[in-house]
């Protein structure tokens, strides 16, 4: 569970780190209510469950009652990765000096919890870590002792923090380090952690991942999962029990089994597409979960192509074609489909799919192939609806 910046510095405050006040508010009279309470400056900041706000022009400073108005009419109801913005956390200023970059996250491939520190923060980290991965110093720590004040020094030291931040650094790494254990979190990230002209540190973003398979030991964080803003298609794929993401591309995306999909998604992306969701249908997948999926995947209207890769090892290809056939006389989608099978009863599961006669059903026999057709009708389509748009 991502959590929004608001919801994740009051979790950090709860555990003792140092944050700026701010106001929640999901509409421009509000937001301009909290500037005035707050004062000036104040930065007005959307609020979405992803990162690159400050790059599309959703974190912007007020430095007056005009401005605030003004930045909150511009960045209610923007798009910032797929993401609709609802609402805005209006931030006291702070007089920064300089800015860092701080995390606690899950290595998955260590099995190991690991702190980051970087002497430089701010909205291009990402970019530093692929140029100057030197620049940024990595600690995995032991989750029996957990993260200590020695810890938070050496790795202060390897970033090259100056000597008077040595022992507030290792005091902040050390409560993300609480939130991290203790919320059972699998990110607590800092950027900027910002130092203030008095020599201070000040979260002044935070961007929190909750485990939801530790949800059951945390009955609070239903509190936080209830204020979140819900994606209409995601909503919709719970209700069906159907593990859905959305996404901001144009070919919908259906497997069976978490694998299959991200490598289907890595595929799509690798032949010039873009991935407009996340959609596993389960291992066994059954005719009436294709149809629930389908339906799903249609309700995006970015969709311009869809591409199922299903492989049957339980899952029968067979059964998947006939879930694909109803749904598709059903529902009637108006983009064309992109079916490869696989495995269990593959030819059998191909042949319904071609004698069904289906319009804008293409059936190939490799996952590339498959890919390319479906990127390619997507390229099709919206040329098309662009042409009719024009006309």
């Amino acid at each position: 569970m991502d959590l929004l910046e608001h919801q994740g510095k009051r979790l950090l405050a709860r555990h003792g780190l140092p944050v700026s006040p701010g106001r929640l508010a999901s509409d421009v009279a509000g937001a301009v209510a909290a500037a005035e309470q707050l004062g000036y400056p104040c930065a007005v900041k959307a609020q979405v469950p992803t990162g690159g706000r400050g790059k599309a022009g959703g974190i912007r400073l007020a430095s007056d009652r005009e401005q605030a108005r003004a930045h909150a009419e511009a960045i209610l109801g923007m798009s910032i990765g797929g993401h609709a913005v609802q609402s805005v956390w209006v931030e006291a200023g702070a007089q920064v000096a300089r800015e860092l970059y701080a995390a606690v996250l899950l290595d998955r491939g260590a099995r190991s919890p690991m702190a980051i520190l970087s002497a430089r923060g701010g909205i291009d980290i990402e970019e530093l870590a692929a140029s100057e991965p030197g620049a940024i110093a990595r600690l995995h720590v032991d989750p029996l002792l957990g993260l200590q004040d020695f810890h938070g020094r050496l790795l202060a030291v390897r970033a090259g923090a100056p000597r008077e931040l040595l022992g507030p650094l290792a005091s902040v790494l050390r409560g993300l380090y609480r939130v991290f254990a203790s919320e059972e979190a699998t990110l607590v990230e800092v950027n900027p952690l910002a130092v203030t002209a008095d020599g201070s540190l000040l979260a002044l973003d935070a961007k929190v991942t909750l485990d939801d398979n530790a949800a059951f030991r945390h009955p609070d964080h239903a509190e936080l999962r209830a204020q979140l803003p819900r994606d209409p298609q995601e909503a919709m794929a719970a209700e069906r029990g159907l593990t859905y993401v959305k996404l901001d591309g144009e070919v919908g995306i259906l497997g069976n089994g978490a694998g299959l999909v991200m490598a289907t998604l890595d595929l799509v992306a690798q032949v010039g597409g873009r991935p407009a969701n996340f959609l596993d249908a389960g291992g066994g997948s059954k005719a009436d979960a294709i149809e629930a999926a389908v339906e799903v995947i249609l309700s995006d209207e970015k969709v311009r192509a869809v591409l199922f890769n299903i492989f049957g090892g339980i899952t029968r290809c067979d059964e998947v074609a006939r879930g694909l056939i109803e749904a598709h006389r059903r529902l009637r989608p108006r983009v064309p489909f992109v079916v490869r099978l696989d495995g269990t009863n593959d030819r059998e599961g191909r042949e319904l799919l071609r004698a069904a006669g289906l319009e804008g059903m293409h059936v190939e026999e490799t996952m590339e192939a498959a890919a390319r057709r479906a990127v390619a009708l997507a390229g099709a389509q919206a040329s098309a609806r662009l042409k009719a748009v024009l006309l």
